[in-house]
């Protein structure tokens, strides 16, 4: 697999578009850190990290998706990759990206770690677009 954050959001995609209520994805640093974004910003229900055993090294994520009781629609509307392993894309701090005029999130790759354009903005630190979240 050659860019696994894509994987990662096709995967949660993919759950959203068959009415899924949960996904499991192989872990890694990244993933979990993207994971647990999605839970602050209230995007998922919950996750669970699972530790590692003999079937898969790396461990895996567990990730319950949250869906409007009414309309049974999913609490993520678009899930889009910004950098590619083929083109990155590079933001300074004055110019990161919005996602519908603030109410979506672009998930900022920072010297600081991962985290939102808002938190990336407060911090004053620019960064490689991971993906963007409405």
């Amino acid at each position: 697999m050659t860019d696994p954050i894509a994987d990662y959001l096709t995967r949660l995609r993919n759950a959203i578009h068959a009415n899924h209520r949960v996904v499991e994805i192989s872990s890694s640093k990244i993933k979990q850190s993207l994971t647990k974004i999605l839970f602050e910003k209230g995007y998922i229900l919950s996750y669970k990290f699972e530790n590692p055993g003999k079937d898969n090294p790396q461990g895996t994520i567990k990730i319950a998706l949250k869906y409007h009781p009414v309309t049974k629609l999913s609490a993520i509307r678009e899930l889009k990759r910004a950098s590619k392993p083929g083109l990155r894309q590079y933001a300074h701090v004055e110019n990161l990206p919005r996602v519908i005029n603030g109410l979506g999130i672009a998930v900022i790759s920072t010297s600081k770690g991962l985290m939102t354009d808002k938190e990336a903005r407060t911090e004053n630190v620019g960064g490689e677009v991971i993906c963007y979240i409405s």
